[in-house]
């Protein structure tokens, strides 16, 4: 449930939380048809709050506006300070990000150039995704009878809105069976990601992921965990994972803005490893924290004050 906060960025004013309304007509309502992303802003340990990686999400929200043809009436850094104008609004230290480009109403039907594109930035107070118990003990999951979207039935690398149904039956069908969180397979039938994150699996000290060709999203905590894996000394490999390799690990975790860093202690029933937090992913959660929330400061090209 997110709490009601004070305001919300809309088309480029700031308005109330209760008057940010759209008409039941709007296009990406009926056809999915819309550019989103997540964001996270931290307290750190010197009392000072940032953005993580905003740059890095306009741009992958811009790059599906390219991907979906949407040209957005605002500029890249228009939204990137409607991000910060909307946190200092709510008088958020920490919160989740939400900006959203989508057509808003006038033609119905599949085709609606003239339609206006609207632009949307809500934040809201949201802690750990799946829980603070997840990211310390690790969760349960079940790979879906839903596979991930085939690279030629939709656009894998586009955060758009329409394509997460599949996330959102997928995780149904799963939370359902009593697990925490689904894992999809490809359409060839190669583990591809959760619903809403990538996946890692550690084998014999090595971390293996899925490569960016493979349908899954270009996520940017993937990309800030292997980053700092490498820093750490630690070898990653990125290409196919099978279903057996998956079940065989020492190790598994997910990654993304809204899970962090969260081990999977269970896949299929079938505990992973010890069907505990393995050593590898322990590392790399402390060491993602401290980036976030600590005092490392080794990358402040990833940290947007506020």
């Amino acid at each position: 449930m997110v709490d009601k906060l004070q305001k919300i960025w809309l088309d480029g004013e700031m308005v109330a939380w209760d008057a940010a309304q759209v008409h039941i007509l709007t296009h990406s309502l009926h056809y999915g048809l819309g550019a989103f992303e997540g964001i996270r802003a931290y307290k750190r340990a010197n009392g000072k709050s940032i953005v993580f990686r905003l740059r890095e999400h306009i741009d992958r929200l811009f790059d599906t506006c390219k991907m979906t043809l949407l040209q957005p009436k605002f500029s890249r850094e228009q939204v990137m300070q409607a991000c910060i104008d909307t946190l200092k609004a709510n008088g958020l230290a920490e919160g989740y990000l939400r900006p959203m480009i989508f057509l808003g109403e006038g033609a119905m039907g599949i085709y609606a150039p003239s339609n206006p594109v609207r632009s949307t930035v809500v934040a809201w107070k949201w802690g750990a995704y799946l829980g603070d118990e997840a990211l310390k003990n690790g969760i349960r999951t079940k790979i879906s009878s839903f596979s991930r979207h085939h690279i030629n039935v939709s656009l894998a690398k586009a955060k758009m809105m329409g394509q997460y149904t599949n996330s959102v039956l997928a995780k149904r069908e799963a939370k359902f069976g009593g697990y925490d969180e689904a894992i999809l397979l490809d359409a060839n039938g190669f583990v591809s990601e959760g619903s809403g994150e990538n996946i890692f699996i550690v084998k014999r000290g090595v971390i293996h992921t899925p490569d960016l060709s493979s349908s899954i999203l270009e996520g940017i905590t993937r990309d800030t965990v292997i980053t700092l894996a490498r820093e750490m000394g630690l070898e990653v490999r990125e290409g196919r994972i099978t279903r057996d390799q998956l079940w065989l690990a020492d190790e598994c975790f997910f990654t993304g803005t809204a899970a962090e860093i969260t081990p999977v202690r269970e896949v299929d029933n079938r505990p992973i490893g010890e069907g505990t937090v393995g050593p590898v992913t322990k590392k790399l959660q402390d060491r993602f924290f401290d980036v976030v929330r600590g005092s490392d400061t080794s990358h402040p090209e990833w940290l947007t004050p506020y």
